[in-house]
């Protein structure tokens, strides 16, 4: 059982920036990739960013050079900094962890955070 929160959502204008974080908690032994889902109204959720337990990273074509995924260990926590925000990029963000716990492997997802780019 893994608890995902994400925090940092807000208002911000076209061209500038904004970070999310998520804390994972519960009884797991270990998180394994952790990513950033997002999901505009009427469209399906889409990948934004991952890394993994060792660090390398995979990103959208569409935030690719702008989005910077990352993640404290010590802390339990990945981060998504977003620069260069374009309205298009407005979105309820999801945190997701894959994790290992007492009978396997699972997959948790945040509740989501609101991110608007006005224009």
């Amino acid at each position: 059982q893994v608890q995902l929160v994400e925090s940092g959502g807000g208002l911000v204008q076209a061209g500038g920036s904004l970070g999310l974080s998520c804390v994972a908690s519960g009884g797991f032994f270990k998180i394994n990739d952790m990513g950033w889902y997002r999901q505009a109204p009427g469209k399906q959720r889409e990948l934004v960013a991952t890394i993994t337990s060792g660090g390398s990273t995979n990103y959208a074509d569409s935030v690719k050079g702008r989005f910077t995924i990352s993640r404290d260990a010590a802390k339990n926590t990945v981060y998504l900094q977003m620069s260069s925000l374009k309205p298009e990029d407005t979105a309820v963000y999801y945190c997701s962890a894959g994790y290992i716990y007492a009978f396997g492997t699972s997959h948790s997802w945040g509740q989501g955070t609101q991110v608007t780019v006005s224009s």
